[in-house]
């Protein structure tokens, strides 16, 4: 910018020096044509950042040109050192035009440098994403598969242990002399197990409530129901009260053995449903018994029909 001041300022004041020189200065049209060629240029922002060397030895032959004109030498000089000046402003134009070019070129090549880096980048950040996103599928899936094997394991436990529950529940009832319904397993406690005409059990009749007291605490889903009967034999409501006595004799052991009331119901029947007839007193002694009922794992019992 202070190189184009400086040069048109020099244009300036050689006009200037015309001027006083003469009411009537010596110029040509080549030199008016140079003065004005140079003044283009010099407004042309390109020139003086492109060509300031070439600019500069136009002005100076622009100023060769003006110091003839002033010194009133011949046309001919004056044109020729005129027509240096505007080949030389020419080329100046010439060269600042070509390198702005080159420049647009090289800028062009920047930005598409620029933009080649910046989509390489976004591919490269989303083969980096995809590669992310995969390794999390990846263990994802390492880790559902992980899951879905102890979760089979986990059951595969589960079973094992429900095979080994059964088989020992299956050992103890068998011990028990236990008989399968559709109500679940019934242990039944003969009359020869309880003192005769009471509801006080005896040692083995205690030894067998121990022995369901124990499949209770190792079956916590399931529950019992004690039902008393009796024979025949004597006044209803004596039979009915013996029932309900032997029948709550066995619930009270039950507790006293750590087996919580509210899985234990009970009942007495009197003479009622009876297993065999009461017209002889072996029959009638089967008659007089106690059944305990054990529930199917987790289901209620039904009632009797």
């Amino acid at each position: 910018m202070k190189l184009r001041s400086t040069l048109t300022t020099a244009v300036l004041a050689s006009a200037v020096m015309l001027a006083a020189c003469s009411s009537t200065p010596t110029t040509t049209s080549t030199l008016d044509q140079a003065r004005g060629d140079f003044i283009a240029a010099n407004n042309n922002p390109q020139v003086s950042s492109f060509a300031p060397l070439e600019f500069k030895q136009a002005s100076d032959a622009l100023d060769a040109a003006n110091a003839a004109a002033v010194k009133r030498e011949s046309l001919e000089t004056i044109d020729r050192l005129a027509y240096i000046a505007k080949q030389k402003i020419a080329t100046a134009r010439q060269v600042a035009s070509q390198k702005a070019a080159e420049a647009d070129i090289a800028n062009a090549g920047r930005q598409r440098d620029q933009l080649q880096l910046q989509a390489r980048t976004a591919e490269a950040d989303r083969a980096r994403m995809e590669a992310d996103r995969a390794r999390m599928d990846a263990n994802a899936a390492q880790a559902s598969a992980e899951d879905a094997q102890r979760k089979a394991q986990n059951a595969e436990a589960q079973t094992r242990e429900a095979q080994a529950r059964a088989a020992q529940l299956e050992a103890q009832m068998a011990d028990l002399q236990a008989k399968k319904s559709d109500r679940g397993m019934v242990i039944t406690i003969g009359d020869v197990l309880f003192d005769t005409d009471q509801a006080r059990l005896k040692p083995d009749g205690v030894a067998n409530v121990q022995k369901l007291a124990d499949v209770l605490a190792q079956n916590p889903n399931r529950t019992v129901l004690i039902e008393g009967f009796t024979d025949s034999t004597g006044s209803a409501a004596h039979n009915q009260e013996l029932s309900e006595r032997r029948a709550a004799s066995v619930a009270a052991s039950l507790t006293g053995m750590g087996v919580a009331a509210n899985r234990i119901a009970m009942k007495g029947y009197g003479p009622a449903f009876p297993v065999a007839s009461n017209d002889a007193a072996a029959s009638r002694q089967l008659n007089r018994r106690v059944e305990i009922v054990l529930s199917n794992e987790g289901m209620a019992i039904p009632p009797r029909r």
